[in-house]
């Protein structure tokens, strides 16, 4: 079974690549699964499942009666995030350091155009996070309602679809980088992020662009850093 998975993830990679490449061009039919599993020497289930996936993924879509077709602009479905590939570490840390370069810029420019409404969901998430603090899946997705609240105070729709596009991928949860750690080290961890987090607050709220700025860039350094020192300890242990 684990070979099978490996083929249609190498049947799905290249096909993939084709239609990114324009190799295969928008609107254009796959050939048929038998076809496919012909000239790529596979079975009808690797060849079903590789096609299952660019249809998950929006690179392709079904017709009824008349097969499957490249979707239109499918070449530009590239960037994807899936949950799968941040259940590994390596990815997270790659993730943040792509995120600390956005949400420095983000903050800032939500600190020059933010409003009242702005500044309130920033504080309704902040109390989300204290209040449901003992439960890590809880407490990363009112995390992450803290930094679409940053997001929306930019005024750029482009930030909120991003932000809203990584969604829980977007907060990395603490058991993950606490592990087996003590109830003491949650609780080190939570103070030190509210701290984080109410320091580019408040640097909002003042409309301090530098500030806000340099508080994102802080609390996003402060998690690479933490989850970069895991992944060492990981590799050394």
């Amino acid at each position: 079974m684990a070979r099978a998975v490996s083929l249609a993830d190498e049947l799905y990679d290249k096909l993939k690549a084709e239609i990114i490449s324009g190799t295969i061009a928008p609107g254009t039919r796959l050939p048929s699964q038998k076809s496919i599993a012909t000239t790529q020497e596979v079975s009808r289930t690797v060849v079903r499942e590789a096609v299952a996936r660019l249809e998950a993924q929006g690179f392709a879509r079904s017709r009824q009666g008349s097969g499957v077709f490249v979707t239109e602009g499918a070449r530009y479905r590239a960037f994807q995030v899936t949950r799968e590939e941040l259940s590994e570490l390596g990815e997270i840390v790659r993730l943040l350091e792509m995120r600390l370069a956005i949400e420095t810029e983000m903050a800032g420019l939500a600190a020059a155009r933010r409003d009242q409404a702005d500044v309130d969901a920033m504080r309704a998430a902040m109390r989300q996070m204290a209040e449901v603090c003992e439960d890590p899946a809880a407490y990363a997705s009112a995390d992450a309602q803290f930094h679409m609240a940053i997001a929306q105070a930019t005024k750029n729709p482009y930030f909120a679809r991003f932000i809203d596009f990584l969604g829980i991928r977007l907060v990395p949860p603490r058991n993950l980088y606490l592990r087996d750690q003590p109830g003491e080290a949650h609780d080190h961890y939570v103070a030190k992020v509210r701290a984080e987090h109410e320091a580019i607050l408040a640097a909002i709220v003042r409309m301090d662009i530098t500030g806000a700025r340099d508080a994102a860039r802080h609390h996003m350094t402060e998690s690479l850093s933490r989850h970069s020192e895991l992944g060492a300890a990981m590799t050394t242990g």
